[in-house]
């Protein structure tokens, strides 16, 4: 399918975020933080909202769609970590815009926002039969987005797949960031030709960072393009040494990953959380 235009137009046309924001604020006045989302979660917000991000740390996280979780709560584990950066996968391009409003409406954290849809899919993303939901990639950025990229890898498995890239700010300094989401756990040949397909793009960059969900733990020879070019975010894990990477998944794999090209990590976190079926992996990076 190639390259996509931004749906961020067709979203934010006649201002729809700002009243979506308007309205989500008048949503906790009148009913309080214990609405249901749509309008408000059960979880209880922060007195005090985040005032700024941390303007080195990058975030990777696969939103597990359909999944039952609420986009407040998702923007609330979010704003507890504050990244500069955050790539989503799985992710339904409307519920990325609603949990952009409730990060700035509620937690004061203010984010440009680029998104890499792959498919359009109403039994994922809902909308109208005839108006699917878009489903793929997502990043937002606290700093301007220049030069994005969406492709669709030729091959995708069963089911559509490719990644996101752009040019933003990571610790004042200009990075390219990737974001992508790989073939199902066993398609193997599928990865294998997605994963040159994306290294041959991160080869071109001097300094880049690539995040998302490989669906391929460290040692899996499809991602040794990837090794070749970047590390992982942990310095201790490696392909040949997979009891040192530390799991991204509930079911104890590593599939996550913040590739550095250029870049050197000063810490990271993995935090499992009860909205997805992948943990956050947030790192911070010396860009200097």
């Amino acid at each position: 399918m190639g390259v996509h235009t931004e749906e961020a137009t067709v979203l934010k046309r006649g201002g729809s975020r700002w009243f979506a924001c308007a309205l989500a604020l008048a949503c906790l006045v009148l009913i309080g933080p214990s609405a249901p989302d749509g309008a408000l979660s059960g979880r209880a917000l922060p007195v005090e909202a985040v005032r700024d991000v941390v303007p080195n740390r990058v975030m990777t996280w696969n939103l597990c769609n359909p999944c039952d979780a609420s986009n407040l709560d998702r923007a609330a584990e979010i704003a507890t970590h504050a990244p500069q950066v955050v790539g989503m996968q799985e992710a339904c391009a409307r519920d990325v815009e609603r949990i952009r409003d409730y990060l700035e409406v509620f937690h004061g954290l203010v984010y440009h926002v680029a998104y890499g849809t792959v498919l359009d899919d109403w039994g994922r993303c809902g909308g109208a039969p005839w108006n699917p939901g878009g489903f793929g990639q997502a990043i937002l950025s606290a700093a301007p987005i220049r030069d994005r990229v969406n492709v669709e890898y030729p091959e995708g498995g069963s089911e559509d797949r490719g990644y996101l890239a752009l040019t933003t700010e990571v610790g004042g300094r200009s990075v390219r960031v990737f974001d992508t989401h790989l073939a199902q756990r066993r398609q193997e040949e599928f990865r294998e030709e997605q994963v040159g397909v994306l290294a041959a793009e991160v080869a071109r960059h001097d300094r880049a960072v690539v995040v998302g969900d490989f669906n391929a733990v460290p040692d899996a020879p499809e991602l040794a393009p990837m090794w070749a070019l970047a590390e992982d975010t942990d310095p201790r894990c490696h392909p040949a040494s997979v009891g040192t990477c530390e799991p991204t998944t509930d079911w104890q794999s590593k599939f996550d990953y913040v590739f550095l090209r250029g870049i050197a990590p000063l810490e990271h976190r993995v935090l499992p959380t009860p909205h997805s079926d992948h943990h956050l992996l947030y790192t911070d990076l010396d860009v200097t």
